[in-house]
């Protein structure tokens, strides 16, 4: 048994190890944008906020990482777009302008942004992929948190205590998540080039 030598590169994703195509950065960016939209579909109300904890800040900038800056923004933009269009798709199955659609923005951002710095190697150790996440999860805040204090009419201390500081613990678990997962899939993938 044979199997296919993986060459990586300076400046790669994980994405760009399978073979190139437009069919394949399509089939990438709906596959992120899925992601994205069953992760939102695992959602815990919180208390006293309009925002549920859900798994969807997670496969964002997971998404973003994974596929790099443009394939990442391009499957933010299709989750953003469709669920705007009726696809029940974000949190909880909801659609459309929601008080935490600022997150979603936010998402957007985050994904370029972590995908930039995955094209410079910041998904292949723990420690850098500890800033990642944690700059990801404060672009999401400082566009979700506005925007929600705005939908909701609440004024900016309280759209942080509904909009922020309930889901301080819930990120970092899930920054831990990723600072595991994608740091370990490029040590295997270089095991097996």
């Amino acid at each position: 048994m044979t199997t296919a030598a993986v060459t990586t590169r300076p400046g790669q994703v994980l994405a760009d190890l399978l073979p190139a195509s437009r069919v394949r950065d399509a089939a990438l960016v709906a596959g992120g944008a899925a992601l994205t939209g069953l992760a939102a579909q695992l959602a815990v109300p919180v208390p006293g906020s309009p925002v549920p904890v859900t798994g969807q800040t997670f496969a964002a900038l997971l998404v973003g990482t994974a596929l790099g800056a443009g394939r990442g923004l391009s499957s933010l933009a299709v989750y953003a777009l469709l669920g705007l269009a009726g696809v029940p798709w974000f949190a909880g199955g909801s659609s459309g302008v929601t008080a935490s659609f600022g997150y979603i923005l936010g998402m957007l951002l985050a994904a370029t942004v972590v995908g930039a710095l995955a094209r410079r190697g910041a998904d292949r150790s723990v420690v850098r992929m500890a800033g990642t996440m944690l700059l990801g999860e404060v672009i999401i805040y400082a566009i979700g948190v506005p925007y929600l204090a705005f939908a909701a009419d609440l004024t900016l201390t309280q759209a942080v205590a509904a909009g922020l500081t309930p889901f301080l613990l819930g990120d970092a678990l899930k920054a831990a998540l990723a600072m595991g997962v994608l740091p370990t899939a490029w040590k295997f993938v270089k095991r097996e080039s």
